[in-house]
């Protein structure tokens, strides 16, 4: 039988777009396999969005290559972003690659992999703001009771840094019934949190129902029986309707998260950014979110040395950050991409200079980070068991508060076993900067 591996790179909206390729080969009888040294076939699904993650992807797609001297390879696959951005240099450069799809071009992986089988070569490239067609039945590969659930692609925002409506086209919202369809699969499949994703969340449906119909949405999923969470990931402030915020603090099952990429405090650097949003605004959505969902969990994401940004603008971020506290906060500096306006501004950057500010930030959001979860002390809190640690004997879990991959765990020690996928609830009895550590609530379980 066929064996072929899959390697995700970037996004977890990457990460849908290989299960959905790992679906569709499955079901025509394709074996999936994590050894490296028995593929058949390798597939290296890429990201370009920064410098970081360019290199990356090149350096997986030349090392999947070596095992065709080193293992049983027959042929490797390059799908996703520097594909689609970099089709003719894989082509020029990398001579070891068979086959190449576009972003929008995952249905074509069956006919990629029989054509490379086959010894020859292949490429497909869909229109950008092509729609590919529903494929609910996905292979789950994050290993936990976790999904995403992609209810758009692409973007309209053109932000001055961003590569993105380039190689993924415009906002085009995924149909209703097709996300409750996918939910309820993997939901029927194990999965008991969703994490909603897309470049933007918040402009869920406004294409292509004339309104934004992410409220809607939640109540829909909710409904879904044996889903137990769902979260909210990259939500502009400025989308963020009063009507949102009340499904977020009335629907039992959403989590009082919200991933809120703001990039920047300035309104200067906001305003060179493409950003369609200001400082004030900011931190009036902020204020008011917290007055309407006291609990609430923020997470942010910034970017420091953006062409032209001063050291004035540096240290009012940092005055902006102590100030705002948020739960969750996570910084890049800045990457000069190519075809995007932000290349071609004068006064770049040094590259010290970003790495400076950003070690600078996130040593003040580990203070905050660590006062906040000084306050969490005593707490009790409901969590969902990830794992065991037999090191450390102790269960990882996570938190409402805690996305998968991005935040902080609650280690828990515990009398009796754990099963992976339960929620328990716990104590916190101690705290660093990330993570949490607690036990098991016995008086309240009982």
């Amino acid at each position: 039988m066929i064996q072929i591996l899959f390697v995700s790179l970037g996004c977890d909206k990457n990460l849908v777009d290989s299960e959905v390729m790992l679906g569709l080969l499955s079901e025509k009888g394709y074996a999936i396999t994590n050894e490296e040294k028995e593929a058949d076939v390798v597939v290296v699904n890429t990201c370009c969005f920064i410098h970081d993650a360019k290199e990356e992807s090149i350096e997986t797609i030349i090392e999947m290559g070596k095992l065709k001297q080193t293992g049983k390879l027959k042929a490797l696959i390059v799908t996703g972003c520097l594909a689609q951005r970099y089709k003719d240099e894989i082509w020029t450069e990398l001579p070891e690659v068979d086959a190449i799809l576009g972003t929008m071009s995952t249905e074509s992986i069956v006919e990629a992999v029989e054509k490379v089988l086959a010894g020859k070569q292949f490429e497909q490239f869909d229109d950008v703001n092509h729609m590919a067609p529903n494929h609910e039945k996905r292979v789950i590969t994050s290993g936990t009771y976790m999904g995403y659930l992609k209810i758009a692609e692409g973007c309209d925002k053109h932000c001055t840094y961003c590569i993105i409506p380039k190689v993924r086209g415009n906002y085009r919202s995924v149909p209703m019934e097709d996300l409750i369809s996918q939910a309820k699969y993997l939901v029927n499949n194990g999965i008991t949190e969703l994490c909603l994703v897309a470049q933007e969340t918040t402009l869920y449906g406004t294409d292509l129902y004339g309104k934004k119909k992410l409220p809607e949405l939640l109540r829909r999923l909710s409904e879904i029986e044996d889903l137990e969470w769902i979260r909210l990931l990259y939500c502009y402030p400025e989308e963020i309707t009063e009507e949102l915020i009340e499904e977020i603090r009335d629907n039992p099952k959403v989590c009082h998260y919200v991933d809120m990429p703001i990039q920047h405090s300035e309104d200067n650097i906001l305003k060179r950014m493409g950003r369609k949003t200001t400082k004030a605004e900011i931190k009036k959505t902020i204020s008011h979110i917290r007055e309407m969902i006291p609990d609430i969990v923020l997470r942010t994401s910034l970017i420091t040395g953006f062409p032209g940004e001063t050291e004035e603008e540096h240290e009012a971020m940092l005055e902006f950050v102590d100030e705002i506290e948020f739960n969750r906060l996570g910084v890049f500096t800045y990457s000069p991409e190519e075809d995007t306006p932000a290349a071609s501004y004068d006064h770049q950057i040094p590259e010290e200079t970003k790495e400076k500010w950003k070690d600078e930030i996130m040593s003040l959001q580990q203070e905050v980070s660590y006062d906040l979860n000084a306050g969490l002390l005593g707490k009790r809190m409901h969590v969902i068991v990830e794992g065991f640690l037999y090191k450390e004997n102790m269960y990882m879990c996570r938190s409402y508060m805690d996305a998968p991959g991005i935040d902080g765990c609650v280690f828990v020690s515990s009398e009796e076993e754990l099963i992976s996928g339960d929620f328990v609830d716990v104590v916190i009895t101690e705290y660093n900067e990330y993570d949490l550590i607690g036990e098991i609530d016995y008086e309240f379980a009982q």
